[in-house]
């Protein structure tokens, strides 16, 4: 199994940090390979809608997105994780994921994926459910906890002393190695859902 954790805090070391170590222990315990890439302190600028990537096969600003690009394909599962910016995911994490996700062609199917937000207090379920989309519109089983995966903490360190969220973010990582597992061995025996010929419409038609 391999597992890609993004940290969308510009915080190398902070709390953010603090619960994806909690999720890296309990996967590196279980078996799995686990790497994390630390987001939000580069330069990330945002999609322009251009249509590079559908001709090209990756994103016209060569960047960390198209590093982390082969990394999600080989990924069994993804972890999205940053700080609440005013009951929101900070720019610098969604403009990695508008551009991560838009410009990989690859099938995402069963891909498992989690999201984990860490606040000083409020907003964490709205950046929940924000981040939680991007696995939904790629057909990625969303992991799920004994709670929304939120951890809570102000100052450097803080995180440390929440102890229900960093054990929501321990069993967000048993779950979704169980996921993982099971979605492996299902592919082995039942191969991947049929998918139709897709359509797409709009409202005028």
């Amino acid at each position: 199994m391999k597992v890609l954790i993004l940290n969308g805090s510009p915080r190398a070391n902070g709390n953010t940090a603090i619960a994806l170590d909690e999720m890296k222990a309990v996967f590196e315990a279980e078996g799995a390979d686990t790497e994390i890439v630390q987001l939000g302190n580069q330069v990330i600028r945002g999609c322009m809608a251009c249509g590079y990537c559908h001709k090209n096969g990756k994103c016209v600003f060569d960047d960390i997105v198209n590093e982390l690009a082969p990394k999600f394909e080989e990924s069994d599962g993804l972890v999205v994780a940053g700080p609440v910016y005013y009951a929101s995911a900070n720019a610098t994490l969604i403009a990695c994921l508008d551009r991560l996700f838009y410009s990989t062609g690859f099938d995402k199917t069963m891909k498992v994926g989690a999201s984990v937000v860490v606040a000083r207090r409020g907003g964490c379920s709205a950046t929940y459910d924000e981040l939680n989309k991007y696995f939904g519109i790629s057909g990625m089983p969303i992991a799920a906890s004994q709670y929304w995966n939120s951890v809570h903490g102000r100052e450097k360190g803080e995180a440390s002393q929440d102890a229900e969220g960093l054990q929501t973010v321990r069993a967000l990582a048993r779950n979704m190695t169980f996921l993982m597992r099971s979605i492996a061995l299902g592919k082995e025996k039942f191969g991947l859902p049929e998918k139709e010929p897709r359509v797409s419409t709009h409202f005028i038609r």
